[in-house]
């Protein structure tokens, strides 16, 4: 793969003009940043709730990715691209002429100045951006699918799947990214407010408020151009990541904005989409999304670990951050 990753940084072997390229990776692509667009490559990975091993199956989800995104940024994703191979050398092509090795989404190349993250960091974030956010998730939870084959993902004997395997995944970062303590602590909480909330799953099931939502909705997934809100990346992968209560959508974003020490913008969003969304006092069973939240992003940041293609650095780097994700879900452990 290394030599696939050398020969697409190389502006003459992507099918529009650019005068730079950049790799931005993570555990499940590879991303090369053009000027004006960015072609996105599944790693071939199976990580048991995600499967990309064969080129039929990065095909597949590919297309999945695109047709799912489109119901939150219209003109972001654009066409599914060959990566092609040449002799000794590897292209990505819209028609393609040499042997097909792999898929590229090709997406627009959004302006980093819009992002919510850049935003924030430059302190530019402002509650009408807030304001506007929510009612736009407000709408798209309301007009969300929905039925009998989603909504059972609402059940708590179904997403306990999740966190189960949370757990199972992250137990061998035991002592890397997370202390045993931490780890047991976060896990028994789980299962105490399965126990002891039952009622509340059913109920929010009955209310519709289980759909098919966004699944992976943080702050580096979001952008606002002049009047145009744009949210992007959504989980394509696995569908039961994605069929769930909003609440499990809104607490990522809650999550992410405490992580990057953006409580009072937490508090404004929630606030904001509380009253468009009409959700009463759900409060319990946001800090227990929150709580799996936080968990996942550690859980995804302690896997490049285990990645050959990140350098040493990047592999501390990584696990600097799983230990912070951790401990943020400790702390809304503690705070319950």
């Amino acid at each position: 793969m290394s030599t696939m990753i050398e020969d697409l940084l190389r502006p003459e072997n992507l099918p529009d003009p650019t005068d730079t390229v950049k790799l931005v990776q993570t555990h499940i692509s590879l991303v090369f940043v053009a000027d004006r667009f960015v072609y996105k490559v599944k790693k071939p990975v199976n990580f048991g709730f995600l499967d990309f091993s064969t080129l039929d199956k990065r095909k597949f989800y590919c297309h999945k990715e695109i047709e799912l995104n489109s119901r939150l940024s219209k003109d972001i994703y654009l066409d599914l691209l060959a990566v092609t191979r040449h002799w000794d050398n590897f292209k990505i092509e819209s028609a393609p002429s040499g042997e097909v090795v792999d898929y590229a989404v090709k997406m627009r190349r959004i302006p980093e100045e819009g992002l919510m993250k850049n935003l924030f960091s430059n302190r530019n974030l402002t509650r009408q951006h807030l304001r506007r956010l929510a009612r736009v998730l407000a709408d798209f939870h309301s007009q969300a699918d929905t039925g009998p084959e989603i909504e059972v993902f609402g059940r708590p004997e179904r997403f306990k799947i999740n966190t189960d395997e949370n757990f199972e995944q992250v137990e061998p970062y035991i002592g890397m990214s997370i202390d045993k303590e931490t780890f047991s602590a976060i896990k028994d909480w789980t299962l105490q407010f399965y126990e002891k909330n039952e009622d509340m799953f059913f109920e929010r099931i009955k209310q519709g408020k289980v759909k098919d939502g966004h699944g992976d909705l943080h702050m580096e997934h979001i952008c606002f151009e002049d009047d145009r809100i744009s949210i992007f990346d959504c989980i394509e992968f696995n569908d039961r990541f994605r069929y769930a209560d909003q609440l499990a959508d809104i607490s990522f974003l809650l999550m992410d904005l405490d992580f990057h020490d953006g409580a009072e913008h937490a508090r404004f969003f929630w606030d904001c989409y509380k009253e468009a969304a009409f959700e009463g006092e759900a409060e319990g069973l946001l800090t227990f999304y929150k709580v799996y939240r936080a968990f996942v992003r550690g859980k995804v940041s302690s896997f490049q670990l285990n990645d050959p293609e990140i350098p040493p650095e990047g592999k501390e780097k990584a696990a600097q951050i799983a230990r912070k994700y951790f401990s943020l879900a400790l702390d809304y452990v503690r705070k319950h």
